[in-house]
């Protein structure tokens, strides 16, 4: 079974009709509409407006759409919830969550607003994106917080001032919080995404700062240009040796079913639970990804 990719979220402000109406020509896997930090106060309204008729009107295909909105707690807030749902958004994202509790605000207004139009109540997802102490050492209860969250994502630049530190290439400042992130995510069955990389002409610590998140098991990053998609996309594929190995290990559990034995064992060694749960994942990857088809590997897995 196919699952959705989130290895890029692209981040378009909600003011600029020209990007909302071509981000997913680029191919993103989904494209996050801001009515937060990059509009102004004196836009707010305007933006709000541009954003819920992008939803309305402009077909997005494949590509998942999320927006993240101005925090409940000012006075932008629920009028964005009810806008973007009553849009039919698939993804709310919340900025600079620090407690369950405002997920559960939030989960509430969206509710309210799903029962007044007629759509199932919880069909709109949420993300939560942390980007502050407090955040981090509540990433599990935020994570956990609804049966709507869909992924938890890190908000560096904000995180860093709250810190009293900055960024730096190496990006030893934010390994606790990426650490910490992704293994809430994973505890909580949900999806975990980076901070954006904002330097665009320093593409070569842009490619290692994915590689890195990647190995430490993030499912994707945020991004802010197209053209960091192909670089991002390239590092998260599987490669064909990757790919090798684990439909030999795949085959090597068949033709262990096939003799009616519980050993699985390929080139002389034994092949345990956590080695055929990473072949599992690197054909799904695989699949989702387009490098390969089910007809190579013989049908789903």
């Amino acid at each position: 079974m196919k699952e959705r990719l989130r290895r890029t979220m692209m981040f378009v402000p909600g003011n600029n009709p020209s990007m909302m109406q071509d981000a997913h020509i680029y191919g993103p896997d989904s494209i996050m509409l801001d009515l937060e930090d990059s509009v102004t106060m004196a836009q707010k309204d305007a933006a709000r407006f541009l954003v819920y008729n992008a939803l309305k009107t402009i077909k997005y295909g494949k590509t998942e759409t999320v927006v993240r909105i101005n925090p409940l707690s000012t006075p932008y807030g629920a009028k964005d919830i009810e806008a973007v749902v009553r849009a039919g958004v698939q993804v709310i994202r919340m900025p600079k969550t620090e407690t369950k509790e405002e997920v559960l605000e939030v989960e509430r207004e969206i509710a309210r607003v799903e029962k007044e139009i007629g759509v199932p109540v919880g069909k709109t997802l949420i993300m939560a994106a942390i980007e502050g102490a407090l955040g981090v050492i509540n990433a599990y209860q935020i994570a956990t917080a609804s049966p709507r969250m869909m992924g938890i994502a890190l908000g560096a630049e904000d995180y860093c001032a709250n810190l009293k530190t900055s960024r730096t290439k190496e990006g030893v400042e934010l390994m606790l919080a990426r650490q910490t992130i992704v293994v809430a995510a994973r505890a909580a069955g949900i999806a975990a995404l980076d901070t954006v990389f904002s330097d665009l002409n320093d593409m070569e610590t842009f490619e290692n700062e994915v590689r890195l998140i990647k190995n430490m098991g993030f499912d994707g990053k945020s991004i802010i240009n197209p053209r960091q998609i192909e670089i991002v996309n390239k590092i998260f594929a599987p490669t064909e040796r990757e790919i090798l190995k684990a439909k030999d290990i795949l085959a090597a559990i068949e033709e262990a079913k096939a003799k009616g034995s519980g050993v699985v064992s390929l080139n002389g060694k034994m092949v345990d639970k956590p080695v055929v749960i990473r072949a599992e994942r690197t054909i799904q990857m695989a699949l989702a990804c387009g490098v390969i088809t089910e007809d190579e590997i013989g049908g789903e897995i």
